[in-house]
């Protein structure tokens, strides 16, 4: 078994807890408070800046132009998913300009960045993989319930979307071929899956 496959299935009950948390049920049925998710769009913004910047550290350690030219194809996946935040934060009036990250939020970024600066590529896709597989797995499992439209849908329609899909599966491939089965790659895959159900937790915790 791929290594991308068995790192997802050993964190599935993460993946799992995520998709069970209220804050994505309410993205999945409208009912999330406007407020909650404004304050989720802010700090998913600064998250996804570290993101794109982990990837680009990556792509300059690559060891072959191949691998360099994936890293940045992925951070132009990046830098669509900020567009579509900044449509977000225009609709609910986040100034992402004034975002300051939370506890969460920092503690992801944190991780992200140190990985991408001091290890291999492969650690870094290995910290990676578990964002961008999970909103694959969010997107199309709301999908699948067939909402009636609502105010949360075009996010379900992102990450739900025949565009999405191969960013993970690309990412995925990428560590497949770049990282090594090995103990410390398991924990860094656990620890972001784990800053993943943090960062809803917290954004749930501001709701009104």
């Amino acid at each position: 078994m791929p290594l991308s496959h068995s790192l997802w299935h050993a964190n599935s009950d993460l993946a799992i807890a995520c998709l069970q948390h209220p804050f994505v049920r309410g993205l999945g049925d409208g009912t999330l408070p406007v407020e909650t998710f404004a304050y989720y769009v802010g700090q998913d913004a600064f998250f996804l800046e570290a993101f794109g910047r982990a990837y680009s550290i990556a792509a300059a350690k690559a060891p072959t132009w191949e691998v360099f030219q994936i890293f940045h194809q992925l951070a132009g996946g990046v830098l669509d998913e900020l567009a579509l935040h900044g449509g977000y934060a225009r609709e609910w009036g986040v100034d992402l300009a004034q975002v300051t990250p939370g506890a969460a939020t920092r503690r992801y970024t944190d991780f992200l960045l140190s990985t991408a600066w001091g290890q291999a590529p492969g650690a870094t896709a290995v910290a990676m993989a578990p964002c961008m597989r999970l909103y694959a797995f969010l997107g199309q499992s709301l999908a699948k319930r067939n909402p009636p439209p609502h105010r949360y849908s075009p996010w379900i329609a992102a990450y739900s979307s025949d565009q999405f899909e191969p960013l993970a599966a690309q990412l995925e491939a990428l560590m497949d071929s770049q990282a090594v089965d090995s103990p410390s790659n398991h924990g860094a895959y656990r620890y972001a899956m784990d800053c993943e159900l943090a960062f809803f937790e917290a954004a749930w915790q501001i709701k009104a």
